[in-house]
């Protein structure tokens, strides 16, 4: 199941718009994963795609070792419950044990190596030590408290799989079996550009009829978020000119480009024209709100996605579209998000022809279950939305769900990673 996909991904949609499930099949299918890779050192691999298996040459653990601080004896050394054996050695964490002398017990403490002769590692906790002796007061069985060589990883086990987007736990992996530079993918180089002569950066006047450009921060921060290497081409005036320069030259520089406003059909609306001229266009309009206006091509043969300029619209979009798009393009292998099973704590207004994904936050119930909340306003413009939330609530087309009704939730957690 991809992304929210809940039930009949692909099903139909009111006339001339592709449903959800159709687009991004289409995305997904243009998606051509980079072959170039480059070897990083371990400590600047975080967030990349691992460009080639990664293979054990060493044991882990490479030795027999303690799981606990105890004492390391032979079983067949106990006589009795109650069996009292001289300490004949301490075995800290980083030594290397003699063997150890038949009737003798070795204080030993969590992942130190066990003597040659040792079956057995007994916790302190059921012994009573006395000077340098130590009385064991309970049945030990062979292998007790023994982590074997080779139990976690085996010298030639792939311990990080090609296409795997590294997590801190794999560079920790990669460590422990002496790893120290991974071979990653290329970063993808985005070009990123928001259209609309109301636009000023933050830090200028706002005249009158002027709006500051949140759309370059969340977006480029967005791009950079998946590991992206981001071309920023600025604001964009809303000329067909200006637009088709701002095209060719992100096809030029980039292996995607990516544009947030003039996707619709006014007359200040002037990608979708300029991406026809340049090259071809393969998709616009999806049935999902927000977000209808998304268009996809091809702009001399570079990946082209235009999202709508709505502050909201831009931000959900790319979680939906873009960020599957751009993960396949850096050859990771997971790049598709489950939705989780939450129950409703709204009741919705009433169903819409189109799929929505709203601003929603995942919250304990008094009762223990995770429960639903929604933003108030469904309105694409109010971006405080998405700070208040914690991922997105999917409502299916023709649905309407009740408090307590079974609901798709698609965590933040995992869309902004």
């Amino acid at each position: 199941m991809s992304a929210g996909a809940g039930n009949d991904c692909c099903a139909p949609s009111p006339s001339g718009l592709k449903s959800y499930g159709e687009a991004l099949h289409l995305l997904l299918a243009r998606a051509e994963p980079l072959r170039e890779v480059e070897t990083v050192p371990l400590d600047q691999s975080l967030g990349r795609v691992c460009g080639t298996s990664v293979t054990s040459r060493i044991d882990v653990p490479g030795w027999d070792n303690s799981a606990m601080d105890g004492y390391a004896l032979r079983v067949a050394d106990l006589s009795s419950p109650e069996t009292r054996l001289p300490v004949s050695q301490r075995v800290p964490a980083g030594s290397a044990p003699e063997p150890l002398a038949s009737g003798t017990a070795a204080r030993i403490f969590t992942g130190a190596p066990i003597p040659e002769g040792a079956d057995a590692v007994v916790m302190q906790e059921r012994c009573n030590a006395e000077g340098d002796t130590v009385t064991v007061g309970a049945e030990v069985s062979a292998g007790e408290n023994i982590r074997r060589r080779g139990e976690d990883i085996a010298a030639g086990a792939e311990i990080i799989a090609l296409g795997t987007r590294l997590r801190p736990q794999h560079l920790g992996l990669a460590a422990s079996v002496g790893v120290d530079a991974l071979t990653v993918t290329r970063r993808l180089r985005v070009a990123f550009f928001s259209s609309g002569d109301e636009l000023v950066m933050p830090g200028e006047p706002l005249t009158p009829g002027k709006i500051y450009n949140s759309n370059r921060f969340t977006g480029c921060g967005l791009l950079q978020a998946l590991g992206c290497e981001v071309v920023d081409l600025g604001i964009v005036e809303d000329t067909l000119a200006a637009t088709e320069a701002a095209l060719a030259r992100g096809a030029r520089e980039a292996d995607l480009v990516l544009a947030s406003g003039g996707v619709s059909v006014g007359e200040e609306d002037h990608v979708k024209p300029a991406v026809e001229r340049l090259g071809s266009l393969d998709l616009w309009k999806i049935a999902i709100r927000p977000g209808k206006p998304v268009a996809f091509g091809h702009i001399e043969g570079t990946p082209f996605l235009g999202a709508p300029g709505n502050p909201v619209s831009l931000f959900v979009t790319f979680m939906l579209f873009a960020r599957p798009f751009i993960l396949k393009s850096q050859g990771c292998s997971d790049y598709l998000t489950r939705p989780l099973r939450a129950i409703a704590d709204f009741e919705w207004p009433r169903p819409d022809k189109r799929r929505e994904y709203h601003r929603a936050r995942l919250a304990p119930g008094p009762d223990g279950r995770s429960l639903v909340q929604v933003y108030p306003s469904r309105s694409s413009a109010v971006l405080t939305s998405v700070t208040w939330a914690n991922g997105l609530v999917v409502i299916p087309e023709g649905q309407s769900p009740t408090a307590g009704d079974p609901v798709d939730f698609l965590p933040f957690s995992e869309l902004l990673w």
